[in-house]
């Protein structure tokens, strides 16, 4: 849902011109449930300038980036590494989506079972790659 927030509706954000709503369900396989998750959003976007058909696709493709921050923070733990100086962090952030998307090409689905199971045996990894 997105609504226009310009005149008596307006927000405290100075240059607001819409506010959305989104509702997305999310089921859960480890608990055999479904839950509900709202997200809201402004933008300075006005509704000839972007619709909410427009706004739902831009916030979906924001969603595929912040997908792959996760996988990174939790599956690579990146928020735990203590490279700060030079250009050793970016050098290593793109060695890690390198690898994710070898993987995500390759068809895999849970890339940390997949990297556990390639650690055990390294030709695994240079098979994906073709060089095995």
């Amino acid at each position: 849902m997105a609504a226009a927030v310009l005149g008596p509706l307006a927000l405290d954000f100075p240059h607001a011109s819409q506010a959305l709503r989104i509702r997305r369900r999310r089921y859960n396989p480890a608990t055999d449930r479904w839950s509900t998750v709202t997200v809201y959003a402004i933008t300075n976007l006005t509704a000839e300038q972007a619709g909410p058909a427009e706004l739902a696709d831009w916030l979906r493709g924001h969603w595929s980036i912040e997908v792959l921050h996760h996988i990174r923070d939790t599956t690579y733990r990146e928020d735990a590494s203590r490279l700060q100086a030079g250009n050793a962090p970016r050098a290593l952030a793109t060695l890690r989506n390198t690898a994710i998307s070898l993987l995500r090409l390759a068809g895999i689905t849970s890339i940390a079972q997949t990297l556990r199971r390639n650690s055990r045996n390294p030709h695994r990894s240079l098979q994906l790659l073709g060089i095995d």
